[in-house]
């Protein structure tokens, strides 16, 4: 491990996303009020009510976020305490019960979903929270919308760098196709539904400068 940001309080200037108290911030895929339940500083995933979608948008950012998977014993595979955080509305960040599990792979908990693997397995026991602490560069585009650089991803799991820079070239397979993978637009964070009961805590995000001063000496 090499920091741990378990409980870590929001950064000055940041956006609270879910503050543990009522989810006003957040919607449903069709605009309408989130499902999901909201107990002991959580929120529940409340399986079949569909995914939930930050009213807040972002591009560069460095983003908290605590979970906790169920215990499903019985269960293997993607099957097992699944779900995942879109950055953007665009790129999935795996949530699944991967503990133990000796080469992780990139459909497991953390990896980019079907296109990075986690450099390591970093996974706490079911019913432990856990962290994700995400620096996220949104794609650049030229004028006419013609891209110019891919977004990139460096992330650490339960404080372990998992990602280091990657490259991102397009959203992910579990986007909803409605999702323009493309869009110059800002996007929100959205929370997945996946059939599954997991918990979140403690999501705020905090935007990043898009590039540094070119002055010098700073003024």
């Amino acid at each position: 491990m090499l920091f741990d940001t378990l409980g870590k309080k929001p950064t000055e200037g940041a956006e609270v996303l879910f503050d543990g108290t009522n989810l006003d911030g957040w919607v449903n895929r069709d605009g309408e009020a989130a499902e999901w339940l909201v107990k002991d500083g959580a929120m529940e995933v409340v399986p079949g009510t569909g995914a939930i979608v930050s009213q807040y948008t972002f591009r560069d950012c460095y983003l908290h976020l605590e979970f906790m998977c169920s215990d499903m014993p019985d269960a293997t595979g993607q099957k097992k305490s699944n779900s995942g955080v879109f950055l953007q509305n665009r790129y999935e960040i795996q949530v699944l019960d991967s503990y133990g599990w000796d080469v992780p792979g990139t459909g497991d908990c953390s990896a980019i979903y079907n296109h990075h693997a986690p450099l390591a397995n970093a996974c706490k026991p079911a019913l432990e929270w856990q962290t994700y602490d995400i620096f996220f560069r949104a794609a650049r585009f030229a004028p006419g919308r013609k891209k110019i650089e891919n977004a990139r991803v460096t992330m650490f799991h339960n404080g372990v760098l998992v990602h280091n820079n990657v490259e991102q070239w397009c959203k992910t397979s579990g986007n909803p196709p409605a999702s323009d993978g493309w869009d110059t637009k800002p996007g929100p964070l959205l929370l997945q539904d996946h059939r599954d009961v997991l918990w979140f805590r403690n999501i705020w995000l905090e935007p990043l400068p898009e590039q540094g001063s070119s002055d010098y000496p700073p003024k």
